[in-house]
């Protein structure tokens, strides 16, 4: 603002913050890096990156494709390493903010420990998001987002749809939804006739069937059952079918538990209230959606679910990078959301 008073004018800049750092999960090795140089780089900042140790090679090409473009070297820096890079990163006085994507227990660890050094961190971490599926919903869309969303990626991502409340009659989609999912092929990921390839590692593949198992032994009954897969050519791997499950409940293992598997959760709830209560009532936040043709539904689930990020007919509601990832509750420490305004204002000062 000029001339406030006389010989008086008030400006307000941002500036970057000098260094800052990323540390990725294995299961998007390449789009998450994006999530986070891009803006701190374009910001003013210099960037450190560590990619998961179960997948370095996508974040190398990434480097050697802006390294082509003609990035100065020194802007963007990758290490490598577990815990002791991660403490690293936490430790240094150099670094000045930290963005974080992977589990709860690593993120709380990550933020707890990078802002006891003064630093910003951001921590997108788990989740168990939900569809509620009213009886008006049609059937075809209702069937082809959740085998998408539920399977896709074999379920090893934060926005899987997890979990389905299906409202009153609406139950009536369940055994299309079973018959759909088991027509999925599953093989080598990079068959273009596979439909779903194998979880990341041996222990993921345990932790899934294990999470199965309690599921059953809770009381759930098991629909379609993905354990003892055999795959040609693979009889090794690590695979796990789709899976879903019917009647869980609250404390229901599976369904407290985020999986990170190709396992989907059916509940049912008598109202819309009911499902919107269900849904409020989990600890996590990132994602959520209704399928439904009523405009009233839609707007009422809209206004009341506690979830960050509401699809309506939309199975997994990420937003455009002009937009904010917006998780929340559980899923989400930090004070500024990826992208969008509020990743600018992440990497910058006032």
């Amino acid at each position: 603002l000029g001339s406030l008073t006389k010989g008086l004018d008030t400006y307000s800049y941002k500036h970057s913050l000098g260094v800052c750092a990323g540390i990725c999960p294995f299961n998007f090795p390449a789009m998450i890096p994006l999530w986070m140089m891009p803006m701190a780089i374009a910001t003013g900042n210099t960037f450190v990156l560590k990619p998961s140790e179960k997948v370095p090679g996508a974040t190398i090409i990434l480097a050697s494709l802006l390294q082509k473009a003609g990035l100065p070297d020194g802007v963007l820096n990758v290490v490598h390493g577990s815990k002791k890079t991660v403490d690293f990163i936490c430790d240094s006085k150099e670094i000045r903010a930290i963005s974080f994507v992977g589990s709860n227990e690593a993120g709380a660890y990550i933020h707890e420990r990078g802002t006891r050094n003064m630093k910003r961190v951001q921590s997108n971490m788990g989740a168990k998001n939900h569809a509620v599926v009213m009886p008006d919903a049609n059937e075809e869309v209702v069937v082809n987002a959740i085998v998408g969303a539920a399977f896709g990626a074999a379920g090893q991502r934060c926005m899987a749809l997890s979990t389905v409340i299906f409202v009153g009659e609406a139950i009536k989609m369940l055994p299309e939804i079973v018959r759909r999912s088991k027509a999925l092929i599953i093989g080598f990921g990079m068959n273009e006739k596979v439909d779903i390839g194998p979880l990341i590692s041996k222990e993921a593949k345990l932790r899934v069937e294990k999470l199965i198992r309690a599921g059953e032994e809770f009381g759930a009954e098991v629909l379609l059952d993905g354990r003892n897969l055999a795959v040609e050519n693979f009889e090794n791997g690590n695979f796990v079918g789709p899976t879903i499950l019917s009647n869980v409940v609250k404390g229901n293992p599976a369904y407290e538990k985020e999986i990170f598997g190709p396992v989907l959760c059916c509940s049912t709830a008598k109202t819309l209230n009911d499902a919107i209560e269900f849904v409020n009532s989990n600890p996590f936040g990132n994602g959520t959606a209704i399928f439904t043709r009523s405009g009233a539904s839609a707007r009422k689930f809209q206004n009341e679910v506690e979830v960050g990020q509401v699809g309506i007919n939309v199975a997994i509601p990420v937003p455009l990078p002009m937009f904010s990832f917006t998780g929340n509750k559980g899923s989400f420490i930090g004070n500024a959301h990826f992208y969008g305004k509020q990743g600018v204002s992440f990497y910058t000062q006032t």
